[in-house]
């Protein structure tokens, strides 16, 4: 039986809007990113553990596509899917929705990268098995 979609919730704070009373634009961005890490962490991926003085995870394409109004007070609810699983990378998938009505998508395109070179290196196994999985099981997440 596939997996149920992994939604993590926030709340819109005065600090996160604009002039026009509407969500900053990069505050979407840091909602995904809370989202994307307690993903993970339910994944049991946490970034303490496989990020170090020689592996990095720099993000390396990021984006996010707004489709409605989101504003001071709302509660988001961010939905996280895998996309895409690499050799050296990941990309994630997000779907932001306040009210049940979309709001923003977006993607996060992750890479494991060796701190001294700075140069891609291999997604640990236990990663890249992990992430593999859970986009098979769970095929729609984030879509």
């Amino acid at each position: 039986m596939p997996q149920a979609p992994f939604s993590w919730q926030l709340r819109v704070r005065f600090s996160d809007t604009d002039a026009s009373g509407r969500i900053h634009y990069t505050s979407m961005l840091r909602f995904f990113e809370a989202a994307e890490v307690e993903f993970l962490r339910r994944l049991g991926i946490e970034y303490a553990s496989i990020e170090n003085e020689h592996t990095g995870y720099p993000r390396v394409h990021v984006e996010c596509t707004y489709t409605g109004a989101v504003q001071d007070d709302d509660v988001v609810d961010v939905e996280v899917g895998v996309e895409r699983v690499g050799r050296s990378s990941f990309t994630l998938r997000f779907a932001a929705r306040v009210r049940g009505k979309d709001s923003a998508h977006g993607r996060i395109a992750i890479v494991c990268m060796d701190r001294e070179t700075q140069k891609s290196r291999p997604l640990p196994e236990t990663v890249a098995e992990t992430l593999g999985r859970y986009a098979a099981e769970c095929p729609s997440a984030g879509a």
